[in-house]
């Protein structure tokens, strides 16, 4: 697979998960966590039988895994557009 469609790719997944995090705002920390968790179990599962291995489902997985673990890092990370200000 050419290098160019492999980072538009990660770049997609990248943009997709950053464009969720501004559009509809981080939610509930539970939700983040288990965000970061399927990523991690997707990334650590076992490699699916000959039928499933090729380029296609590598990066079906990858999409999904940096979509998941930026969403759900992003989501925990505190934003500064929420800081209270006193006067």
């Amino acid at each position: 697979m050419n290098m160019t469609y492999v980072l538009l790719i990660y770049a997609a997944a990248l943009t997709a998960a950053l464009a969720a995090l501004h559009l509809f705002h981080a939610r509930s920390w539970p939700w983040h966590l288990l965000s970061i968790a399927a990523a991690l179990s997707l990334g650590f599962a076992p490699p699916p039988p000959e039928a499933w291995r090729g380029q296609t489902f590598d990066m079906t997985m990858g999409f999904l895994f940096v979509l998941l673990i930026v969403w759900g890092i992003g989501g925990l990370v505190p934003s500064s557009s929420k800081v209270a200000h006193h006067n």
